[in-house]
């Protein structure tokens, strides 16, 4: 348990926190939290969790931009749901991924779990892009993500990681259910007159 593992875990739960709550501070903390994660999955040979903290990165600039002017004219997002559509384009991309990524993680020196790395890498990635657009069900996955992490950062040696991933899928319990306020409480478009 390093200094440094401890400090992103920090960074990681104030982060998820804030997102919970649609807050903006959010996507700052993240960049710090991902900063960090890369070095403590580099360091573990979590090759697949640590390329992940790069896209996470890029994603965490993408969704602060989002969630400040991704809106209807420039304005903040609301939250909105995944439409049939987005389902069946992302997850046939997403299996072949989750396919490509393991099979070429598993070739690298110090690989841990490469199928299960990568199928949780490929779950994290689909779930922090929702996220950036404000899409509820980003919370789903997270809960279905966080429930594998735990016991694989626990096999690893990474105690105060699978501790903050508990956290996490307490925090994306929390997420689901503050989100899905927000999606109700949001005003409904009226119909265009005929």
């Amino acid at each position: 348990m390093s200094t440094l593992e401890w400090t992103a875990a920090l960074a990681g739960a104030v982060s998820v926190y804030l997102s919970a709550r649609e807050n903006i501070w959010s996507w700052p903390t993240a960049i710090v939290n991902v900063g960090l994660y890369i070095i403590v999955f580099r360091r573990t040979g979590l090759y697949s969790d640590m390329g992940l903290q790069v896209v996470y990165l890029v994603l965490s600039i993408y969704g602060w931009y989002q969630w400040l002017y991704g809106g209807a004219q420039r304005t903040q997002l609301t939250v909105s749901r995944a439409s049939a559509r987005e389902w069946l384009i992302a997850t046939p991309i997403a299996v072949m991924f989750w396919l490509a990524l393991a099979r070429y993680t598993s070739t690298l020196p110090g690989v841990a779990l490469p199928y299960l790395d990568s199928g949780l890498t490929t779950i994290s990635l689909v779930a922090q892009w929702m996220m950036t657009r404000k899409i509820l069900e980003n919370w789903l996955l997270w809960i279905v993500a966080d429930l594998a992490y735990v016991p694989m950062y626990i096999y690893k040696g990474l105690p105060v990681t699978a501790g903050l991933y508990t956290v996490f899928l307490a925090l994306a319990v929390i997420g689901l259910r503050s989100w899905l306020r927000s999606y109700r409480a949001r005003p409904v478009a009226e119909p265009a007159a005929a």
